[in-house]
């Protein structure tokens, strides 16, 4: 079985295209996004009269003249994982001054591409016979679930147990333990809990799957975050690192050992890292940013091989668990 897995794009054009055209381009038998599809924000692309554009793109301004400079600049703004929109003085002031209209733009953004995102799948899947399935994290509005619907290539597979070969499932959950950011799909992890057992009761054999889970459990090396100060400033210049996973992630990880877990959620996680849990869980990171952001690694799996393919991109990061020996 070949797999290929990725996490976190947060909006970035090029991370969804590299992640869609992977599947014919490796030859793999299945697509997994854990989650964390959407963007953060909006850049305006402001006009100035005279055929010239103003933008700020991370803290940088820009003037921009004619339409070619616009569409490469929008072209850089999506790579990014942001929304570029196009307007003029008056119509931010506007946007500034209504209550909700920004809310309302920021998600007619946010469907309008995923829409294109479901097509260019759509348009590259088709006849491959290659399975795609995706799962919204924490960071994605519930209105994404009805454009993946629309998908004729594109599986939801949130709280859903997904047959990936005879004797292999895979459950999945996007949602996460709380953030401070007060995310759509964030509950506490005794809540968490119940929910991802629920996901599992389906399962014919929990031991034999995969376990595709946005947050990593608590305390894995797979968690560390920046600690953060009340006004949610780093400390220490960032340097100071504290683990944020999920515990829910970690009982139900140690309680059913699955063949194989997926993660991603925290964006600063380190390269490759083993770890052991008491009962010999093999725990793995892997932020595979050689070979043009894309890591192979081959699984024994009752002594089958699986390949997993990785993608990353800079600030992405992937983590699986595995109870059998993992080679590189």
């Amino acid at each position: 079985m070949k797999l290929f897995y990725a996490t976190d794009v947060h909006g970035s054009e090029v991370c969804w295209k590299k992640f869609i055209s992977g599947g014919k381009f490796y030859e793999v038998d299945t697509l997994i996004l854990g989650g964390d599809m959407t963007g953060k924000a909006i850049v305006p692309i402001i006009a100035q009269g005279n055929d010239k554009f103003k933008v700020t793109l991370l803290e940088q301004e820009t003037i921009l003249e004619g339409d070619e400079a616009v569409k490469e600049m929008a072209a850089t703004i999506q790579n990014r994982g942001y929304y570029p929109y196009i307007t003029d003085p008056d119509e931010v002031n506007e946007i500034t001054n209504t209550p909700g209209r920004s809310d309302a733009l920021f998600l007619e953004q946010v469907t309008e591409t995923l829409e294109r995102w479901i097509a260019y799948a759509d348009d590259k899947l088709a006849g491959t016979g290659i399975s795609c399935y995706v799962c919204p994290g924490n960071d994605d509005v519930f209105e994404v679930d009805d454009v993946i619907a629309t998908s004729k290539t594109v599986m939801h597979a949130e709280g859903k147990v997904i047959e990936l070969s005879e004797h292999h499932e895979m459950i999945s959950c996007g949602w996460s333990n709380p953030t401070p950011w007060d995310t759509h799909r964030e509950e506490p992890d005794e809540q968490l809990e119940a929910r991802i057992e629920a996901i599992i009761a389906q399962a014919k054999n929990p031991e034999n799957a995969v376990f595709n889970l946005h947050p990593p459990p608590y305390g894995s090396g797979l968690d560390e975050a920046p600690e953060l100060t009340k006004d949610l400033r780093p400390t220490h210049a960032g340097r100071a690192l504290v683990p944020v996973g999920s515990q829910a992630v970690l009982h139900v990880i140690e309680k059913y050992r699955p063949i194989l877990g997926l993660h991603g959620h925290i964006h600063e996680g380190k390269g490759t890292r083993n770890l052991y849990f008491d009962h010999g869980l093999r725990l793995m990171q892997v932020a595979p940013w050689i070979n043009q952001h894309i890591r192979t690694l081959t699984l024994l799996v009752e002594n089958n091989p699986w390949i997993l393919l990785v993608q990353r991109e800079p600030v992405l990061h992937i983590g699986h668990f595995c109870r059998k020996e993992v080679r590189k």
